[in-house]
């Protein structure tokens, strides 16, 4: 987590905050709330300040994935470039995608909170784009994943890490 986070301050320059640096990692597919949380453990930053950053960053790219992704995927899909790309995307997320299809909300809220590989609120709003799930039931599920994500990591980045750390 120290090199990614010296890779971000070298890339970035030194033109951002410590926090600003955590809030992109937490827009990040794959890194996302659970990285930025390790990072601002690493950067020092207060708990209360970067789970704010932390949570506000992973909730930007959720409506836009729950709203968009599935027309941009089916548009995608029409060039011979992209469709297997696509095709290899969308077969990685509904592979993952039996929890959810079978508990509905509860399998959404449990697939984002639960600090995974390969789970998170990019992939768990993805799956339930593919799956046909209304944005009203999908996003306060991803929403109450990214609540219990931020308490489980929290403890693991300033509890746990935390005393490693210091």
């Amino acid at each position: 987590m120290e090199s990614l986070v010296t890779w971000f301050m070298e890339v970035l320059g030194g033109r951002v905050s410590k926090e600003m640096i955590v809030f992109v990692i937490s827009m990040v597919p794959i890194l996302e709330l659970r990285g930025g949380l390790l990072a601002a453990s690493v950067l020092d930053i207060e708990i209360v300040k970067a789970i704010w950053f932390c949570v506000i960053g992973n909730i930007i790219p959720v409506p836009f994935i729950l709203l968009l992704i599935t027309p941009i995927f089916n548009w995608l899909k029409q060039t011979k470039t992209f469709r297997p790309m696509v095709e290899k995307l969308e077969s990685k997320a509904m592979g993952k995608s039996d929890q959810i299809e079978k508990y509905e909300f509860w399998g959404l809220v449990l697939f984002v909170g639960i600090p995974l590989p390969g789970t998170g609120a990019w992939t768990g709003s993805l799956i339930a784009s593919l799956l046909g799930i209304k944005f009203k039931k999908a996003f306060p599920a991803v929403l109450l994943g990214i609540v219990m994500a931020t308490v489980i990591m929290s403890i693991v980045s300033y509890g746990l890490l935390g005393a490693l750390i210091h």
